[in-house]
């Protein structure tokens, strides 16, 4: 059975529209315009009982009637859907479906059944379908889409993957309103079939470094084969794709209470954001943010961080600068002879330190030079930012033609940001129609090309994986039930998977914890074994120091409410930090990392990343914590062994991907010295 997209539906060579209309307001009737307008080259048929020609094509009455056809457009309702499909498929060899129409999955239980059979009659005739409930697509050979205006098409421009239709036509219209150019737009609707990864998948198999768009956007409110997803949306930025998307519904709200710190903070939406790193995906959070970052991606990459501002307006360029810097852009002092000569050419006033202010009565000439001199004269400068407005007293056609002139010779990039989008929208307009693309407001601009210059390169290709002994792994986990693991069980596996613990013991008999003092010496620590949070309930004693002191806090303990036994363990010194693990049905396992102890679940500090998980990764997520400073040792302290510390977490990755009957696994805290990090608490909870 074909799950995959067929060549009929990108270029078919013949197209019927069932439901049919002259009335270009209703789906029907729109999507055969765009068919018409676009230029199709193929047969087009339609279909209509009522009419007898629509928009001067000859109508059928019945699907029956219509020759053999490749692709199949259905604006009909719901409940004709199926006996339609059953003729295409069974009679007429099409291939391609796309099916607008509402009323199926999203709306009842009848309507996902009846998507269900017309699914199966697509797969068993090998061919495929978009939607139901969809706006449609278009590709570089046709337009069967209902949206209107049209786009400017190009191999240069995007290609869009949406599964919203409406909110897929809201980022399209902030995208032309730019400039951007769309080269596909797949709006997948319900996804009975194809979905975001098949799409992906498509235009994996299909690149052509020649021909074939470099940058796709996507809008998702499903993922439904996270695993599908990273392997194409890797392999395509490894052949030179840049990729940004919107995951929608990441809120907290309606989230099921957690047993562990780790089923607290590994939500869904954690699990996205570490999918996204994995291949490389920018993670935007708006429709402008995407549209912003989508036209970054069609300039030239460079190389470096640091920008120079050219404006002639203060304010934007201090705005544009504070984004740039919390983003860890660098915005670099331009100083010395080339500079003192520049401000020659400028009116008195103007500063050349960067920003580069030539002020509001500045010439084009004179903007054309500030551009010449970033781009021969200044090392430390590896792309521009031009901010070009106007309150409209005159007209700026010179200085946006000088821009243009400029991006099209410029060594070094020039992002253009144009703010006066109204006033000047004759200016920018032609600007547009040139082939530009351009930015109206500088903060969205400067945090989108700060996110897209701190995004990794895909890393799903990991050859730093850690090896443990994973047949005892295996006979460890095969003698044991469901539940929290026995504590000596569980130390057990960590020392399967070569992950440091402290020495402890854990009885019910209190001569147990002082034969345990005798061997290993004091100072101790002593914790109740059964409660989930042992500090809520006054379960954990440090620094003891003599038995006296284990006897009294023994018999304390034990009498606190669901103890079954105390651990009694060695006191061990250094930052406290964490490690924990969380499986997920679709996502499979996360590993998190952070600061760890009483305090993880208030800072939430937490990097997170999908097994499996090679030293390489486990060095970046902990170098990604906003807490990072602590781990490097902050006035005075003692800092974090790194590679330790990435070591045990590449080991938590391997433990449970030969584990993944590991549900949740909680290794809070650790302590992290300079020679060593050592797990003083862990629970492991089984789920066969």
């Amino acid at each position: 059975m074909s799950t995959k997209v067929t060549k009929e539906l990108v270029n078919p060579r013949s197209i019927v529209v069932v439901g049919a209309s002259n009335d270009v307001t209703k789906p029907g009737g729109a999507i055969l315009r765009n068919i018409i307008e676009g230029g199709f080259k193929g047969d087009i048929y339609v279909v209509n009982p009522k009419e007898d020609e629509i928009q001067g094509v000859k109508c059928y009455k019945d699907i029956k009637d219509v020759p053999q056809v490749d692709m199949a457009v259905l604006a009909i309702a719901a409940k004709f859907s199926e006996a339609t499909v059953k003729v295409l498929t069974e009679e007429k060899s099409t291939k391609a479906f796309i099916i607008i129409s509402a009323g199926f999955g999203e709306e009842s239980q009848e309507g996902k059944e009846l998507e269900q059979r017309i699914v199966k009659l697509i797969e068993d005739n090998d061919a495929c379908l978009i939607g139901p409930n969809c706006t449609g697509i278009f590709t570089p050979h046709h337009r069967a889409i209902f949206s209107k205006p049209f786009p400017q098409t190009s191999s240069k421009g995007v290609d869009f993957i949406t599964g919203s239709g409406a909110t897929g036509c809201f980022i399209m219209d902030i995208g032309m309103q730019q400039g951007l150019h769309f080269n596909h737009c797949w709006g997948v609707g319900n996804s009975a079939q194809l979905g975001i990864e098949d799409i992906l998948e498509y235009h994996d198999e299909a690149f052509d470094p020649k021909t074939s768009s470099k940058v796709i956007l996507m809008y998702a409110e499903n993922i439904k084969n996270p695993q599908k997803l990273l392997k194409h949306a890797s392999s395509l930025i490894n052949k030179g794709c840049r990729i940004a998307a919107i995951k929608s519904g990441g809120s907290e709200a309606g989230s099921r209470a957690a047993s562990s710190h780790t089923g607290a903070l590994a939500s869904p939406d954690v699990a996205v954001d570490a999918l996204f790193r994995k291949t490389g995906i920018i993670r935007c959070n708006g429709r402008e943010e995407l549209i912003t970052v989508g036209a970054i991606f069609t300039y030239p990459e460079f190389e470096g961080k640091n920008i120079a501002i050219i404006t002639h307006a203060g304010g934007p360029a201090v705005m544009l600068t504070d984004a740039l810097s919390r983003g860890a852009m660098d915005v670099p002092h331009i100083e010395g002879p080339k500079a003192d000569e520049l401000l020659t050419k400028l009116f008195a006033g103007s500063a050349v330190g960067n920003p580069i202010d030539f002020l509001a009565t500045g010439t084009p000439e004179q903007l054309g030079q500030i551009i010449d001199a970033c781009n021969n004269d200044f090392d430390n400068i590896d792309a521009m930012c031009i901010i070009f407005g106007t309150p409209g007293l005159d007209k700026i056609f010179d200085a946006y033609r000088v821009i243009d002139q400029k991006m099209k010779t410029s060594k070094k990039p020039i992002f253009p940001i144009m703010p006066s989008t109204l006033v000047a929208g004759e200016e920018v307009r032609e600007f547009v129609s040139k082939g530009n693309n351009y930015f109206p407001e500088e903060t969205v601009f400067g945090t989108a090309l700060a996110k897209i210059k701190s995004t990794p390169k895909p890393t799903n290709d990991v050859k730093d994986l850690i090896s443990i002994d994973t047949k005892k792994v295996r006979q460890i986990i095969e003698s044991v039930g469901d539940g929290y693991m026995d504590t000596k069980v569980m130390y057990d596996l960590l020392d399967a998977a070569g992950i440091n613990h402290s020495n402890e013991i854990s009885s019910n008999k209190v001569e147990d914890s002082i034969a345990f003092a005798k061997q290993f010496g004091y100072p101790l620590v002593m914790k109740v074994v059964g409660p989930v949070h042992k500090s809520d309930v006054g379960g954990v004693v440090l620094n003891v120091k003599d038995e006296e002191t284990i006897r009294r806090e023994f018999d304390r303990l034990m009498k606190i409410k669901d103890t079954y036994a105390v651990q009694t363990l060695q006191m061990l010194f250094g930052t406290e930090i964490y490690i924990g693990s969380m499986r997920t049905d679709l996502f499979g396992h996360q590993v998190l990392c952070g600061i760890g102890g009483i305090f993880i679940e208030v800072l939430k500090d937490v990097q997170s990343n999908l097994a499996p998980i090679g030293i390489g990764e486990a060095k970046q997520m902990i170098k990604n914590l906003r807490s990072y400073k602590i781990i490097e040792g902050v006035r005075g302290q003692e800092p974090v062994n790194e590679e330790l510390y990435a070591e045990q977490i590449a080991r938590v990755s391997a433990l449970v991907q030969a584990a993944p009957e590991i549900a949740e696994m909680d290794l809070n805290p650790l302590l992290g010295s300079a020679k060593a990090v050592v797990a003083v608490d862990a629970r492991i909870r089984i789920e066969k």
